[in-house]
């Protein structure tokens, strides 16, 4: 059988375009771009190449910036080479606000060969959006969420049925991004219970100030999802 980092790879490389987007919004896969499959297939090679199943944190959907460039979720150039002692030659723009908060959770559960041996970090729908050159997200407009329903359905089922994910629970990075999982689980019935946290751009942005208590807030909540797998076993 595969292991988790080969079907993580497939699942990005060959996820669909949308045929077509309102509101001059445009959906671009940079995993069918060389250097990032590259990137992406040297971090499965270092912290998936496992059969282990795995909690899902699920963000939105990626920026242009960190996994756009990267290939990895919630991670931008700077933290790929840092954090993950992945080197490449993509260049050092300024860190990316939720890359830092993560990287920050990361670090306090032990660092990344610990953390991602149990947590995969992915979006709701995988590609990003783009408006007028910026991201957006896919709860921006209801025409764009309508247009992408069908699509952010088959993305919750193939990472959940590709990748082996625990089903037990998972957990949403952002309270509206949280509300729209949880309309999609109620139709799909792919996971049993959804912890809600608030999303680490929001935290950065607007209570950097509470940063730690944010920090180890995420750390309670995450590790307690490992404490409760352990118990059922």
């Amino acid at each position: 059988m595969p292991h988790f980092a080969d079907r993580l790879y497939d699942f990005l490389t060959t996820f669909p375009l949308p045929a077509t987007l309102p509101d001059g919004v445009a959906a671009l896969s940079p995993f069918r771009e060389p250097e990032v499959q590259e990137l992406l297939q040297r971090f499965g090679a270092k912290f998936y190449a496992d059969h282990q199943p795995r909690v899902a944190v699920l963000g939105i959907n990626p920026g242009r910036l960190g996994m756009g460039r990267t290939g990895v979720a919630f991670t931008d150039p700077a933290a790929l080479a840092e954090f993950c002692g992945i080197e490449h030659d993509l260049p050092r723009q300024r860190p990316e606000l939720s890359t830092q908060f993560i990287y920050q959770v990361v670090a306090a559960l032990g660092g990344p060969r610990a953390f991602y041996q149990h947590f995969y970090l992915g979006s709701i729908y995988p590609l990003v959006l783009l408006r007028e050159g910026l991201n957006y997200n896919y709860y921006d407009s209801p025409a764009l969420t309508k247009a992408l329903w069908g699509d952010m359905q088959l993305s919750l089922r193939q990472q959940v049925e590709l990748l082996g994910l625990r089903t037990d629970v998972v957990v949403s990075l952002g309270k509206r991004n949280g509300t729209y999982l949880q309309r999609l689980n109620d139709e799909l019935g792919l996971f049993d219970r959804i912890v809600t946290l608030d999303h680490p751009r929001y935290l950065m942005q607007y209570r950097r100030r509470d940063l730690a208590t944010n920090v180890a807030r995420y750390v309670e909540e995450l590790g307690s999802l490992l404490e409760f797998s352990n118990n059922k076993l």
